[in-house]
C-alpha cells in the first residue's frame, strides 16, 4: 500500500474512463496515455470493462490500470481477475475493503464524503479515500477544511474535477485527483478528436507538476 500512495503522490491524477462503447473507451485510454497519464481507471459500469482492462495492461505496460464504480464482491473479483491493479468505489463497504486488502491484495479506495465516513474507512484499513462528489461538497475549500483535522488521511477528490480546479485540490491537501469529463469533451469524443484529449492531458500534467 505504501507503493500505491507513492504512485498517487507522484502522478497526482487519475483519468477516469466510462463508456458504453468499448472501442471509444480504448481510444480514450490510449489518448490520455499519449499525453503522459500513468494512472487510468476503467469504470466497471462501462461496456465489457474486464476485456478492456486486460487489453490495456498488455498494451500500456508503463501505466497502472485499475477500475472504479465497484459495487459488490463479484465485480471486485472479476476486475482483479481481468488484471485491475487498483479499485475505486463510489461508497464505503467494509467487505469490499477487506476483500481487496486480504484476499486480492490490491489498493481499494472507498467513496466517502463526511468526516465520520472518512475516519471510519481509515480506521477499518483504507489507506486513501475518494471524496465524492467534490463539486457538490464545496470543492477545494472542503478538502482544505477536512485536511486541517485529518491531515494523516490521503484524499482523492473526484466528481467535478476540471483542468481549471485540479491544482487547487492538490494545493488544498489532496494527494491526487480523479478527472473524467473535462479530459474528454463531448465534442472531441463525438469527432474522435484524440489529439484534443492528448493535449488536454498534457496540459493537466504540466499544471500539476509545474512543468
Amino acid at each position: 500500500m505504501k507503493a500505491w500512495l507513492q504512485l498517487l503522490q507522484k502522478h497526482k491524477a487519475i483519468a477516469v474512463i466510462r463508456s458504453r462503447e468499448p472501442s471509444l473507451a480504448y481510444q480514450m485510454a490510449h489518448a490520455v496515455a499519449a499525453g503522459g497519464m500513468n494512472l487510468i481507471e476503467i469504470t466497471w459500469n462501462s461496456d465489457r470493462p474486464g476485456e478492456l482492462i486486460t487489453k490495456l495492461r498488455a498494451e500500456l505496460p508503463h501505466c497502472t490500470i485499475g477500475t472504479g464504480t465497484i459495487l459488490n464482491l463479484q465485480q471486485l473479483q472479476d476486475a482483479v481477475f481481468a488484471g485491475a491493479q487498483f479499485a475505486f468505489a463510489p461508497h464505503f463497504d467494509s467487505q469490499l475493503l477487506n476483500a481487496a486488502r486480504s484476499r486480492y491484495q490490491i489498493p481499494f479506495v472507498p467513496g466517502v464524503f463526511s468526516p465520520t465516513e472518512i475516519v471510519t474507512a481509515w480506521q477499518q484499513g483504507a489507506r486513501a479515500v475518494k471524496v465524492f462528489p467534490i463539486k457538490s461538497l464545496g470543492g477545494a475549500e472542503y478538502i482544505r477544511c477536512l485536511q486541517s483535522p485529518l491531515p494523516q488521511i490521503p484524499m482523492v477528490p473526484t466528481g467535478g474535477i476540471t483542468l481549471d480546479n485540479a491544482q487547487s485540490m492538490i494545493d488544498a491537501g489532496a494527494i491526487a485527483v480523479g478527472i473524467s469529463s473535462d479530459l474528454f469533451p463531448a465534442e472531441a469524443i463525438a469527432n474522435r478528436d484524440w489529439l484534443n484529449v492528448t493535449l488536454r492531458t498534457k496540459m493537466l500534467i504540466e499544471q500539476l507538476h509545474h512543468v
